[in-house]
């Protein structure tokens, strides 16, 4: 296990550095002045001089990423035009627009974005291998139409008229819930877990679609499979069949896609909070591309691929948990 580990942090961080070496060539070596967007439209040539001095622009491409992987290993000093602003390690650099660091705005926002993704997880994953599990044991009845159609209504509606529908119902006709607000959970449990619970609901009827389906065509595939056939000519039951056998071998594509899904979801939410008004890392990353905040942008395509890689490296531990034949090596 811990040269597994070891070897997996390895490739993580190697993934991590090519993958700022892409965004950061894509988005500096792109036509346009970073000093002129950070300075804005009207500034003169002096002025945006200044600006270009001040944030280290003047230097060459290749000396700008040095001193962009020295912030993120140990920190960086940058001038404020009156004074000198410590960014301590992690630091993704400054903000053109707001003057803030760049690591303080995604850490605000993370809590955010972290609560509706996780939430959500859990039940669209509830819902859709419940779902799936359903439809293989039920093959061919009515049961399974009724849920197959269900899942296709599911993956064809967009989230924002799921999000809407139950703002309608729920808050605005029934009066049954308030308004989704963002409330921390530290700060009050109840009222963050109410304030989510229609962005959870709307994100996991959308993605509990595919689950589904993903689940039901796995778990008949591990139905059909030989070693299956064979414990059921010894007599073993049919719950324990599916439960301790054919149910852990069907999970694998569902492990493998729930990674994928929950570390892109840390930078794709932006319909769900933009439709309840969370102040999410989705958010951010619209509003800084509408200003070409770089900084920004680069930060949060940064955390976003980290926590696709980590995701990734969760589901490797736990196919081995769900399939024996799995070895970690």
């Amino acid at each position: 296990m811990t040269r597994f580990l070891l070897r997996r942090l390895a490739g993580m961080l190697a993934v991590l550095f090519l993958l700022s070496v892409v965004v950061y060539a894509v988005f500096y070596l792109a036509p346009g002045d970073p000093a002129q967007l950070a300075c804005g439209p009207k500034c003169s040539p002096a002025q945006v001089a200044q600006v270009r001095e001040r944030l280290g622009l003047d230097a060459p491409v290749y000396l700008q990423y040095a001193h962009f992987l020295q912030g993120l290993v140990a920190g960086r000093t940058f001038s404020t035009g009156t004074g000198l602003m410590n960014c301590h390690a992690p630091c993704l650099g400054v903000s053109y627009h707001t003057g803030e660091q760049v690591t303080s705005m995604i850490a605000s926002r993370l809590p955010v974005t972290a609560s509706l993704a996780l939430g959500a997880m859990v039940l669209w994953l509830a819902l859709g291998v419940g779902t799936g599990l359903l439809s293989a044991l039920r093959r061919g009845g009515i049961t399974e139409r009724v849920l197959t159609g269900l899942t296709l209504a599911g993956n064809a509606v967009p989230v924002f008229v799921i999000g809407l529908l139950l703002l309608l119902l729920f808050c605005a006709y029934l009066q049954w819930l308030p308004f989704p607000s963002y409330v921390g959970l530290t700060e009050d449990p109840q009222q963050w877990f109410w304030g989510l619970l229609l962005p959870w609901v709307s994100l996991a009827l959308i993605e509990s679609a595919k689950y589904a389906r993903l689940t039901r065509s796995s778990m008949l595939e591990t139905l059909a499979e030989d070693h299956i056939r064979t414990f059921r000519a010894y007599g073993v039951s049919e719950r324990r069949l599916v439960t301790r056998h054919a149910l852990r071998g069907a999970l694998i594509p569902v492990i493998a896609l729930s990674a994928m899904d929950l570390g892109t979801m840390f930078g794709s939410a932006v319909l769900t909070e933009s439709l309840f008004g969370l102040p999410g890392l989705g958010r951010l990353l619209v509003y800084s591309v509408s200003v070409i905040d770089l900084p920004v942008v680069v930060g949060l395509v940064l955390v976003t691929g980290f926590c696709v890689v980590l995701a990734n490296a969760f589901a490797d531990v736990l196919y081995a948990a769900a399939d024996r034949r799995v070895v970690l090596t």
